[in-house]
């Protein structure tokens, strides 16, 4: 990976931390998540499923409960190809507001017995559907940011998710207004016009372990596209900034974190 991507992402990551009041017109319609779960397990090593098989359980499961469940606005499985460990499952879930998290999880159950009324049949399904992760797993709330940019239809194949986590300096001479203003440049310039981007979601710290957290999720059709969706941001990146607004911006970004998933299609 080229370190040119360094400029791009440190601009990118705080374009969108002093501009929550800042809505785009596109996003007014329709209404974005408020808030996004994020779950870390791993898979299961005494389970012998093959993959296919793990995605025709999870694809009943979201038929039949996930997809009615009104408090639940999305969902998505992410597996690795290159992050900390090989046997990581991200499990994210969207709501549009903070209530509905406590709800979503009572509506499952609901509609868990509504699909398999047999009691015995519900907790054999259940339980193989748990079976294929290991019994430890981790919790993180977002808050979602203005300025996605939404992926055209639904995905139709196992796409790339490439995640950076950085970490924020909230440097006292920050404002907000200098921020806005260069929200407005990269998101128009940058984010929306680079061809490689099919999805854009940003999201930062709610609930968790770490206040200055702050994602950003990009989709792209594939690994190989990874390296031109870089090479694209920069040739915009110079269109649209110029060096000192560049390097006003680094006061602000402290360490980062680069992973890349599959983003699976169920």
């Amino acid at each position: 990976m080229k370190t040119t991507n360094q400029f791009f992402s440190t601009i990118v990551v705080m374009l969108l931390l002093f501009n929550t009041a800042f809505i785009s017109a596109q996003e007014e319609a329709p209404k974005r998540p408020e808030y996004i779960t994020v779950t870390k397990t791993y898979w299961n090593s005494k389970n012998d499923s093959t993959m296919d098989e793990w995605k025709a359980v999870e694809k009943e499961y979201l038929e039949k409960v996930t997809k009615k469940n009104e408090y639940i606005m999305g969902s998505g499985y992410y597996t690795h190809l290159m992050t900390e460990s090989s046997n990581e499952v991200i499990y994210v879930q969207s709501y549009p507001n903070w209530e509905a998290i406590d709800k979503a999880g009572e509506r499952n159950s609901e509609l868990e017995k509504e699909a398999w009324t047999d009691e015995e049949a519900r907790k054999a399904f259940l339980k193989k559907r748990n079976s294929a992760y290991s019994i430890f797993h981790s919790d993180e709330i977002y808050a979602t940011l203005p300025g996605a940019k939404l992926m055209e239809g639904e995905k139709t194949k196992d796409m790339v998710m490439y995640l950076r986590q950085s970490k924020l300096a909230f440097p006292e001479d920050g404002t907000r207004e200098e921020f806005r203003t260069l929200r407005k440049k990269i998101l128009e310039n940058v984010i929306y016009k680079n061809e490689y981007i099919k999805a854009y979601y940003p999201s930062m710290h709610a609930w968790g372990a770490d206040r200055r957290d702050f994602n950003e999720a990009i989709l792209m059709d594939s690994l190989g596209d990874l390296e031109k969706m870089f090479d694209r941001s920069m040739e915009l990146m110079k269109e649209a900034l110029t060096e000192e607004e560049g390097k006003t911006l680094k006061k602000y970004f402290k360490g980062h974190g680069d992973y890349i998933y599959s983003a699976i299609k169920l």
